[in-house]
């Protein structure tokens, strides 16, 4: 079977999984760029960052459709921001243009993954089989009947281990994980692979319609 890979935001990087069959290879690397040298050869690479970036004062669908599908979780959705908020120097200055373009402030949360947006954002030939993944909607596909905690919570952690479990073999999959990385960020990663291989299958679902300033796909595969 193809491999694939998925990828959740660590401090100072990014956590890469990497399934092939029901084999895991781990990676921590610090760019959006060392992420797709360790990717080469994956037929889809599922990333848990926003992809394409609204213009002005819009909103993105997909963010719109991935709070609606979460319900109650969908606390874990953070609207992406427009790429002007994103190029401001600090929170206060951020909230200033996002006022002016949206109406809005933005979230202090939002502000520090701004680097890591920005970091995808500069790949200038983004291949096309990268695509943009909400892993708490991946578990809830994965597992409808879980009413999943917290995954900072020890519960939510265990739910998340089980639920990925009846895709892989969890205890296989994080026997030997890398420094560097939390446990919520490599199981947000095995969740972004589980819809990279659907994406690879031509499985998947797809929220959002439209294309950012810039001609790149703004839409959350499932």
């Amino acid at each position: 079977m193809s491999a694939v890979a998925g990828v959740d935001g660590v401090p100072g990087g990014w956590v890469v999984a990497r399934v092939t069959g029901g084999r895991v290879e781990w990676s921590v690397v610090p760019d959006a760029a060392a992420v797709l040298a360790v990717t080469a050869g994956c037929t889809a690479v599922g990333v848990d960052i926003p992809l394409g970036l609204p213009a002005g004062g819009g909103r993105r669908a997909c963010d719109d459709a991935t709070a609606r599908a979460l319900g109650r979780a969908r606390s874990s959705v953070f609207p992406a921001p427009p790429r002007e908020v994103l190029a401001a120097p600090t929170h206060a200055a951020a909230c200033a243009v996002a006022r002016r373009l949206t109406g809005r402030a933005i979230s202090l949360q939002s502000f520090h993954i701004g680097p890591k947006i920005l970091d995808w954002d500069a790949v200038a030939d983004r291949p096309p089989h990268v695509v943009e993944v909400h892993p708490e909607l991946a578990l809830r596909r994965i597992a409808p009947d879980v009413a999943f905690a917290s995954k900072k919570t020890a519960r939510g952690g265990g739910q998340r281990i089980a639920a990925l479990h009846r895709w892989l073999d969890t205890p296989a999959a994080l026997a030997d994980l890398p420094a560097g990385a939390r446990l919520d960020d490599v199981l947000d990663a095995l969740a972004a692979a589980w819809s990279a291989r659907r994406f690879a299958d031509g499985t998947h679902e797809v929220l959002g319609p439209g294309t950012d300033d810039r001609g790149r796909p703004m839409r959350v595969v499932v």
